[in-house]
């Protein structure tokens, strides 16, 4: 795919406010999601391949917040580590970790069975990939591009130098050509994936740890052989509509611990700190392929919750296709791993 990206300095400074209120607890829900515009297939990111360089005015954590306290991906520098992208070839995205010395940071902890995990969304939620880059010796991370569209995309980090602490950073790139803002899908108890169908239950409850449950069944039988995917059964990613937020989400249990189950169901504790909506992609691994499952839910709801279930909603339904490889994406335009 031939893909130019830019960086959205409008978005950056969204977080970076998001981020100082949050941080003194005036934040009652979720910002507003920030607008999509149509932009030309002949734009300023034609000059600038493959990325361009972050503002560095919006990088840092805002004077009286506790990065530590923040929900992740809302900066793109965070105690002395800066996510920033780089030009690359037409089709790759490339990026690199600089460290509180300023230099590229080179040595990362291995987790979740990655030194580096790449996960992208669109800024309406319409669009999700998780791939893992290839580091190079000095400090360059390049993967094939996750940007499936037009739109402007939050790219996020997560990733734990060695000696440092776990980070989440986020910055905003910019795919131009002509697009369209997409609805966030109504909340919904079930979602189809690939003939897979994953119900979810749990009440999402703001300001505490809630815990969800995701039960994978095929054609009405209940998947009792989930393979292990990133050291676990099921690798959850939660993001809040209008900031992007990234939750901090754990899943119980491990593969080969004599106590965990290989499905059908998965279950996760998950950090909800607002009222508001928020988008779930559950990627799941079986017959040698990984699929992800995406819900909406509300937290907060007050009465409109039902005990057990994300909402009381009519259900909708997200679909994808798979590819049975070892570690593979789906094919659906927008949804995917690597």
């Amino acid at each position: 795919m031939n893909t130019a990206t830019k960086l959205s300095g409008f978005a950056l400074g969204l977080a970076a406010v998001f981020g100082a209120a949050y941080g003194v607890g005036q934040v009652a829900g979720p910002v507003a999601p920030a607008a999509e515009t149509r932009h030309d297939a002949v734009d300023a990111a034609h000059d600038r391949p493959g990325g361009a360089s972050p503002d560095h005015a919006d990088s840092h954590a805002p004077a009286g917040a506790d990065p530590a306290h923040l929900p992740g991906g809302l900066l793109v520098s965070d105690r002395g580590y800066t996510l920033t992208p780089l030009a690359a070839p037409a089709g790759d995205f490339a990026f690199r970790i600089t460290g509180p010395d300023g230099q590229p940071v080179t040595r990362y902890d291995v987790a979740h069975d990655r030194r580096m995990h790449l996960i992208v969304a669109r800024r309406d939620l319409s669009g999700f990939r998780h791939v893992h880059p290839e580091m190079a010796p000095d400090g360059t991370w390049r993967v094939a591009s996750p940007l499936a569209g037009p739109g402007v995309w939050r790219a996020f980090a997560d990733f734990t130098p060695t000696g440092g602490p776990a980070l989440t950073l986020g910055v905003d790139v910019t795919v131009p050509g002509p697009l369209a803002a997409r609805p966030l899908p109504a909340p919904a108890a079930s979602a189809t994936v690939d003939g897979y169908t994953v119900t979810l239950a749990g009440t999402p409850r703001p300001g505490h740890a809630s815990e969800l449950t995701l039960t994978v069944s095929r054609d009405g039988v209940p998947v009792t052989d989930l393979q292990p995917y990133l050291g676990a059964y099921g690798h959850l990613v939660a993001l809040r509509q209008g900031d992007l937020a990234y939750l901090h989400v754990h899943p119980e249990g491990a593969p080969g611990d004599g106590r965990t189950p290989a499905g059908p169901a998965v279950t996760f504790s998950a950090e909800f700190p607002t009222a508001g909506a928020y988008r779930l992609y559950l990627d799941f691994r079986h017959g040698d392929a990984v699929r992800t499952a995406e819900f909406t839910v509300v937290a907060g709801a007050g009465d409109a919750t039902a005990a057990g279930t994300p909402t009381a909603a009519p259900a909708a339904t997200s679909t994808a296709t798979a590819t049975p490889t070892a570690d593979a994406g789906h094919g659906a335009p927008g949804h995917g791993h690597d």
